[in-house]
């Protein structure tokens, strides 16, 4: 489980977060989308540890990130927009290099990663330099190595960035397995089709603050918007239905 209590970034007088409250249960695919500079991005790295929150308190797995980080964090897989790599390893060492971060090494850790390489189609790869691998081969060895530590929680900014569209098929069913199981993942994306097909509770925020929360039929009812689709919706509560009203009137 994920938890976010009063939730608040500042960058000098601007506020990314303002009093963000979100809980992200066990075995649920949760979606957090929102416009460009909304927060988004801020909050999965204050829920992984990367920045710090100017107030309020974030929690994985029940332990809280900013006291207990080395326990929250060894429950957190992490998948960020922009991968950092050692491009002076090769793809072996790297998981292996992760997995050690996590205090995990030995057979099994040798067998998980032939499993993870495998499963990518990247097992040819396993001893050639990082520097040698595609865009689309990152993002892949950042997905095994947000895995390799068996994780109860999965945070992801833009998960299919750069994968082709057998590679973004396997995520998605990783995914759907991994909560299928009793996983818990909250993913950011601007790929308003993937969240609708595969998020069970969805948040949208702008401007750093929840405007609307839940499944489909409850974001239908907050924007009273039918049986409209997860853009419709999208679009209305954010006010991009004002950009759609433009373009339509510059192209009459």
């Amino acid at each position: 489980m994920i938890q976010l209590k009063e939730l608040t970034k500042k960058y000098g007088q601007f506020a990314a977060l303002k009093e963000l409250n979100l809980t992200v249960p066990r075995g649920v695919l949760y979606g957090l989308l929102g416009p460009n500079g909304a927060g988004k991005t801020t909050a999965l790295r204050i829920i992984a540890g990367i920045l710090q929150p100017t107030a309020g308190s974030v929690s994985v797995g029940g332990f809280d990130v900013q006291k207990e980080p080395e326990r929250a964090k060894s429950r957190l897989g992490y998948i960020p927009d922009r991968p950092f790599i050692y491009e002076k390893l090769t793809g072996g060492e790297f998981l292996r290099f992760v997995a050690g971060l996590f205090g995990q090494n030995g057979a099994e850790i040798d067998r998980r990663i032939d499993d993870l390489l495998s499963v990518w189609e990247l097992t040819a790869w396993r001893d050639e330099l990082l520097e040698a691998y595609s865009h689309g081969m990152r993002q892949k060895l950042i997905i095994s190595s947000a895995l390799i530590h068996k994780p109860e929680v999965i945070v992801v900014d833009e998960p299919l960035v750069g994968l082709d569209p057998k590679a973004a098929k396997l995520l998605k069913d990783i995914f759907r397995g991994f909560v299928d199981r009793g996983g818990t993942i909250l993913m950011s994306t601007h790929t308003l089709e993937v969240a609708e097909a595969l998020c069970d509770r969805i948040a949208i925020i702008q401007e750093g603050r929840i405007r609307a929360e839940g499944t489909m039929s409850d974001l239908r009812r907050e924007a009273r918007a039918g049986d409209a689709g997860l853009e419709e919706i999208f679009l209305k509560l954010t006010g991009g239905h004002e950009v759609r009203e433009l373009l339509e009137v510059l192209g009459s």
